[in-house]
């Protein structure tokens, strides 16, 4: 998202109405709500939280995926992030501690009684399809903003070889899911091998528990806005309560705003700040 006048407006504009401020916590407590959940957890009309999520969504502040015939509405927090990181940094924190601390409790992993079993993220990036794709795809890229080396074939089906901090992770179910290039791409998330897991100085045995869990998957979903790209980032396929959904959560906003500042200026994040 850029942080231009009309999207900072937008932002406060939506946070400014105590309705919707609800409406974020309830997703922030329980991500993933359809619109009958949500109106079940409001003393709202169905029609004033229509109103009201459409207002979120046009800031950016709420994201929506299909699953099947249900609408499912997600906490997107990269509004905040940017003003907090593009606009505020200017001014002295101490004045606007309030909207640090709303920050923060934006990027606190969603909880409920089983535990989330997905993480989605939407950004606008000031690029085209055609090199937001190849952004995705291309080790030349990947290596820069991520540090990671994706080789595959990107037909679906093709197993995928990724390398990083010197390793190189392979595995059967290891695979492109779909490559709609350029407007979707979805593959299954790497093997927790020993060697990924000592490059990295992880407990082994944490790493034993997540290993012996279910295989997770990320989408990419690109959309061709007016001189801008909508890009979403799904990631999911957890177990309920699993860590990695944690891990993904923290992990993916960084690798994300390095690939949107990459392809924006240039040049990606600081690898210290990744």
């Amino acid at each position: 998202m850029d942080v231009e006048t009309g999207d900072v407006d937008d932002v406060f504009r939506a946070l400014a109405d105590p309705h919707r401020r609800a409406l974020l916590d309830r997703l922030n407590e329980h991500d993933g709500l359809s619109l009958r959940e949500l109106c079940a957890g409001v003393a709202m009309s169905r029609q004033a939280v229509s109103k009201h999520l459409a207002v979120l969504a046009a800031a950016n502040l709420v994201s929506t995926v299909w699953r099947g015939r249900e609408k499912l509405h997600h906490l997107n927090a990269e509004p905040v992030n940017a003003i907090a990181d593009r606009w505020i940094k200017q001014y002295d924190r101490g004045r606007v501690r309030a909207l640090a601390d709303l920050k923060r409790a934006l990027e606190q992993p969603v909880s409920s009684t089983e535990g989330p079993t997905e993480f989605v993220y939407t950004t606008y990036i000031d690029t085209t399809p055609e090199k937001l794709w190849q952004a995705l795809t291309e080790p030349a890229f990947t290596s820069r903003y991520w540090g990671v080396e994706l080789t595959t074939e990107w037909v679906a089906g093709a197993p995928m070889s990724w390398r990083e901090n010197g390793v190189t992770i392979t595995d059967p179910e290891q695979v492109v899911l779909v490559a709609d290039r350029p407007t979707r791409l979805s593959y299954t998330w790497h093997t927790l091998s020993d060697e990924w897991r000592d490059s990295h100085g992880f407990d082994p045995a944490e790493i034993a528990v997540l290993a012996a869990q279910r295989r997770s998957k990320v989408t990419f979903d690109i959309e061709a806005l007016a001189g801008r790209v909508r890009l979403t980032v799904t990631h999911d396929g957890f177990e309920p309560g699993s860590e990695l959904v944690a891990g993904v959560s923290q992990g993916w906003p960084e690798i994300v705003s390095s690939l949107k500042t990459l392809l924006e200026t240039g040049e990606p994040l600081p690898a210290a700040t990744r």
